[in-house]
């Protein structure tokens, strides 16, 4: 199985962070949710198709972006199970 994953908007309201920090951080979120599905394969009900439901994540104060793009990415897999 080929996985790839292109982010096309990450928000992050509340967060001051420069436009070359959000594109690093769109990397790594978008590298570890490929890790991911690679290990743990695509849930069940999005197999055939579906939509992830967006939603807020609270990040841990004093993380880094490789961090963050990390925990991005856990909450947006966890958030692809039913």
């Amino acid at each position: 199985m080929n996985i790839n994953i292109d982010i096309e908007k990450l928000i992050l309201e509340g967060m001051p962070i420069s436009p070359s920090q959000a594109r690093l951080l769109q990397a790594e979120v978008e590298s570890e949710l490929a890790k991911l599905l690679a290990n743990k394969g695509l849930p069940d009900n999005l197999l055939s198709g579906g939509v992830v439901p967006g939603g807020a994540i609270q990040l841990k104060p004093g993380t880094n972006s490789t961090q963050m793009g990390q925990q991005i990415a856990q909450e947006i897999y966890r958030g692809m199970k039913p």
